[in-house]
């Protein structure tokens, strides 16, 4: 059976919604944009995040990296993790 094809497009809002700055938002974006920075500039090997939900209820940890980095930086980043949700509570 032939499936008919649709071209539907959805446009996006015309202004994005103002966030309110505060400085631990700006803290957060200055370290990524530090990090971006080494990125575009070919100075980064791997990189390893650490992401704490608003409501401290949801820590992730995402990372990229070379093979033989992969060990090192999931340890670290289980051991962070640990330690951030043991301050929590």
């Amino acid at each position: 059976m032939k499936r008919e094809q649709t071209n539907t497009v959805v446009p996006f809002p015309a202004h994005v919604a103002a966030a309110v700055a505060d400085e631990d938002t700006a803290s957060i974006i200055a370290v990524l944009q530090e990090q971006l920075a080494l990125a575009r500039e070919g100075r980064l090997r791997s990189v390893a995040v650490v992401s704490v939900s608003a409501d401290g209820e949801a820590i992730g940890t995402q990372w990229s990296c070379k093979g033989a980095d992969i060990s090192s930086l999931i340890g670290k980043l289980t051991v962070l993790t640990h330690d951030l949700m043991a301050a929590r509570k």
